[in-house]
């Protein structure tokens, strides 16, 4: 069977994440139904400087598929230095591991 179908049957891939991507620490909350719930983030700036982001409005989550990687993305607005920011923030399950996109 060369087009078998459902031989691979784990959903769509969203292909690779595009926009400036950058590390970033992330204070959750896991609900009791395993929903996951960002409340706080650290970012190094470009000076070197941790900042803290506490201010997270979250309009949707979405699960993904990164080139096969299976990833949680977040779309979400932050308050910074009084300016609001959308972005995504996107949770890797496999490397346990949080990035922030910027738009």
């Amino acid at each position: 069977m060369a087009f078998g179908i459902g031989a691979h049957s784990s959903g769509a891939d969203a292909g690779s994440v595009r926009g400036t991507q950058k590390r970033i620490g992330c204070q959750c909350w896991f609900t009791s139904t395993g929903r996951i719930m960002p409340l706080m983030l650290k970012i190094q700036d470009e000076n070197g400087e941790i900042q803290t982001i506490r201010e997270i409005t979250v309009h949707s989550q979405e699960k993904k598929r990164y080139a096969g990687v299976p990833a949680m993305e977040y779309d979400c607005t932050l308050i910074l230095h009084g300016q609001s920011i959308r972005v995504w923030l996107i949770y890797y399950q496999a490397e346990n591991r949080w990035v922030i996109n910027f738009r």
